[in-house]
């Protein structure tokens, strides 16, 4: 048995049905405390992140802007699990798996809430002057050091992860792409991705999240745009769409023709494990970027972060889903529009480029070619905040510089190199980082409502009660 073969065996105890338990049984428990707080509180959540009302001041402690971290965070976070996982999800687990991601998408913001409120409680300042914060932070200090063997744990996984998930298998995607659609070498892609990500990560948080602040508004409005252009062509459909995601979350994909049929379970698992990699939620990863915002109270960025897994889950991945039912990709009986099977040979990212082209031609294909390079390089940007917040974790900001030339390599070496078995190791180690991080929002939920409750009696109240005298 190979390592590849062992590690597959591993990631398929790690991503069971216990874990997959554990992080939907946080997400439900952190809901009914906060009693549906990402419901109840998401306008006023997408108004502190996107309006004057969320904006700090400058009496404020932090490094950057609210907006600032929400897009550093959506930087990592929006990859190409929303393009490729989406369509892997729904042609394994049917239509039915969209309505699985949005149930975990919506539970998971109650655990992103919960991870930003407490990465903004417990962050620290560094030796550079910056605020470091994540996992490891309030596991360590709000459990108490008989739990620093949860909080080495998740560093030492998140850094590992960070250079793989979140960097080679990033560059390789992107290269292949590169190759495929505009005939530019490997090599060539390596070599620019080596170049442009040195020059951002070699600025420091001020950089990346300008750069993010730029980037994810650009890439999420080329991919949501295309998508909308198709769903308005085809908008007698949409409601079709829907009832069929409805119908499938419930009832089995009947087998017909070379289709072998899909079971519940099928929609529910993949539709549950696919909208964890593209939403993060539980794993920890906001956390470690939450706490450089500048803000006067951890509840503020806590309920921008949430807003988070809101775009990535109900709005991102609900369009490359809407996209792949309407035209039929994800099914080899045919789709709504043409009834005709389209999807034979095809899957993941490939399977949505060919779904966007069946509609928009030549176009089409280039929508989904330039969103894999904006995703994948965004998501190689972000995730280096998340390695080098866990590295600094384990040997102080000495280290820092180092772990900044071993990520940039790794960028290079990713583009060109076969990475099966970085990719099941990066599955394994996201495995073994969301494990610890739910352990710690379990134990910490009561600082997390109190921290709640303390913001919406108190400072809540009495700013609407300032804007009403004024």
């Amino acid at each position: 048995m190979d390592l590849l073969e062992i590690l597959n065996k591993v990631n398929g105890v790690l991503w069971g049905t216990p874990s997959l338990v554990l992080l939907c049984g946080t997400g439900l428990l952190l809901t009914i405390l906060l009693k549906g707080l990402q419901f109840r509180k998401l306008l006023y959540a997408f108004k502190l992140a996107f309006t004057k009302e969320g904006n700090s001041s400058s009496s404020d402690e932090g490094d950057v802007s609210n907006f600032k971290a929400l897009m550093t965070a959506l930087a990592g976070t929006i990859g190409n699990g929303n393009i490729a996982g989406v369509a892997t999800a729904i042609t394994i687990g049917g239509p039915g798996a969209i309505f699985w991601m949005w149930v975990v998408g919506l539970i998971g913001m109650a655990t992103k809430y919960a991870e930003a409120l407490l990465a903004m409680k417990y962050r620290v300042k560094n030796a550079n002057g910056e605020y470091s914060s994540g996992p490891m932070y309030y596991v360590e200090k709000g459990l108490g050091k008989k739990f620093k063997w949860l909080a080495v744990a998740f560093a030492l996984f998140g850094a590992f992860a960070a250079l793989g998930i979140g960097n080679s298998v990033q560059s390789n995607t992107i290269a292949n792409v590169m190759e495929s659609s505009f005939h530019v070498s490997t090599i060539v892609t390596a070599i620019i991705l080596v170049i442009l990500a040195g020059l951002i990560t070699f600025g420091g948080i001020q950089r990346i999240s300008t750069v993010a602040g730029f980037f994810v508004p650009v890439m999420a409005f080329l991919y949501i745009g295309g998508s909308l252009i198709i769903l308005g062509v085809n908008y007698d459909q949409i409601l079709p769409s829907f009832k069929l995601i409805f119908f499938y979350a419930f009832n089995p994909v009947a087998a017909t023709g070379g289709f072998v049929g899909i079971v519940v379970a099928e929609a529910i698992r993949n539709g549950v494990s696919r909208g964890i990699f593209s939403n993060e939620a539980g794993l920890g990863t906001a956390a470690l970027i939450a706490g450089n915002a500048k803000t006067d109270h951890p509840v503020k960025q806590a309920l921008v972060a949430m807003t988070g897994t809101f775009i990535v889950t109900i709005i991102v991945c609900t369009m490359t889903g809407l996209v792949l039912v309407i035209t039929g990709f994800w099914d080899s009986s045919g789709g709504l529009i043409s009834g005709v099977a389209h999807n034979a040979g095809l899957e993941g990212g490939a399977l949505t480029q060919a779904a966007f082209a069946s509609v928009l031609g030549k176009v089409g294909e280039y929508i989904v070619a330039f969103s894999v390079i904006f995703f994948g390089f965004s998501t190689i940007i972000g995730w280096y905040v998340y390695g080098e917040k866990c590295f600094e974790y384990l040997v102080g900001v000495k280290g820092i510089m180092a772990y900044r030339a071993v990520y940039i390599l790794a960028t290079g070496i990713g583009a060109v190199a076969n990475l099966a078995t970085v990719w099941a190791f990066a599955d394994m180690a996201n495995a073994l980082m969301m494990i610890p991080n739910l352990i710690a929002l379990i134990l910490l939920s009561k600082v997390v409502v109190r921290e709640t409750n303390d913001y919406f009696e108190n400072h809540y109240k009495m700013a609407n009660s300032q804007k009403k005298v004024s």
